[in-house]
């Protein structure tokens, strides 16, 4: 009994800082803006992203190759989405108040994504750039 009460305490814990880490990451991703271009290719607000276009966003960036490091913040704001998806399926019978905030969160990730999207599509027009003046 208690190596379970041992390990579903360290689960939790871990949890608390998994989704810590995550929420700072999307922070300072919020940090940044959008450039006008990939604002036009994907038809997405300055600041208003909705959670929906997340997964969009997700598939641009695995056929945007990339930049260099940097992939497990992409993967942990992946997760951290899907941990709010199972969220909401949860609050919606049990906290019915908790899937305006879980949607705002979701957003976030969906702006997260846009901007490591930013950042490849950026990254991939020096890389043609350099090619082309060699």
């Amino acid at each position: 009994m208690i190596p379970a009460l041992i390990f579903v305490v360290s689960a939790l814990t871990l949890l608390q800082f998994f989704v810590s880490y995550s929420r700072s990451v999307i922070a300072e991703l919020k940090a940044h803006e959008l450039s006008g271009e990939l604002r036009e290719i994907c038809g997405v607000n300055a600041r208003a992203l909705a959670g929906d276009q997340f997964q969009h966003l997700s598939q641009l960036i695995d056929l945007c190759p990339e930049a260099g490091g940097g992939m497990h913040s992409v993967r942990a704001v992946l997760f951290y989405f899907h941990l709010l998806g199972f969220a909401r399926a949860l609050s919606n019978w049990a906290i019915p108040s908790a899937s305006l905030w879980i949607e705002k969160e979701r957003g976030g990730c969906a702006y997260a994504a846009a901007v490591v999207l930013d950042r490849r599509i950026a990254y991939n027009r020096m890389m043609v750039a350099q090619q082309a003046s060699h």
